[in-house]
């Protein structure tokens, strides 16, 4: 594909573009912006971007992305909850914190799982029911959104590691499905991802160092 004609196939999705599909990504937007400065709302713009986006990738018979945002609902409402847990000294019980090396074995193993899983699916209903899937890529995308967003509700600095491995494979992904305006929203994530994991990275430093001077700090 020429230079000329990404920019015409760009300019053709940008008027294509919905105003359903415009909330979902200023919302997307918004919510990625909120994680980074570990603020709750995070959770409630994040669901008006999942549910959105739900819709559009039925309505689009984007089935693997539709399972993705459906997984993204249930885990945002699982992160609201713990992100706003409490102990008896009204001190959060989940902070940002890095991965241990058995932490990281089970994130593995939980994306492998999931890439499996849904590459099988895929292949299975590309043909009948889902002729827009490309398995592999759709499979790596979907996996690695599965996993960050599992270690976000946690509060995991990996979290953003999976984010913009997440954020490189949606951009192409959703550019080729004709979702062009979806897909620069990718590239703004992506940027902001690397931000996040900078922020996210000070942010595990402090606490670290916080919990060595108090150990009623260590979880």
């Amino acid at each position: 594909m020429s230079v000329s004609e990404i920019y015409d196939a760009f300019i053709a999705g940008m008027k294509d573009t919905t105003w359903l599909e415009y909330i979902a990504v200023f919302s997307g937007i918004v919510s990625v912006w909120f994680s980074r400065k570990e603020n709750i709302w995070v959770y409630p713009t994040g669901l008006i971007n999942t549910i959105f986006y739900v819709y559009l990738s039925f309505k689009g018979s984007l089935f693997g992305e539709a399972s993705v945002n459906f997984y993204y609902t249930v885990m945002s409402i699982y992160g609201w909850i713990l992100w706003a847990k409490k102990n008896q000294q009204q001190e959060h019980v989940v902070n940002i914190m890095w991965s241990t090396r058995k932490e990281w074995m089970q994130e593995i193993l939980f994306f492998a799982t999931f890439y499996i899983v849904i590459f099988a699916s895929l292949s299975y209903l590309k043909k009948d029911f889902a002729p827009g899937a490309i398995p592999w890529a759709d499979a790596f995308a979907s996996s690695t959104a599965f996993t960050g967003m599992w270690l976000m509700a946690k509060k995991k600095v990996e979290s953003w590691y999976w984010w913009i491995a997440t954020n490189i494979a949606s951009i192409p992904l959703y550019f080729i499905k004709h979702y062009v305006f979806t897909s620069v929203y990718y590239i703004i994530l992506l940027i902001m991802a690397v931000w996040g994991l900078m922020e996210w990275r000070r942010r595990a430093n402090e606490y670290l160092s916080k919990a060595e001077e108090m150990p009623q700090w260590k979880q």
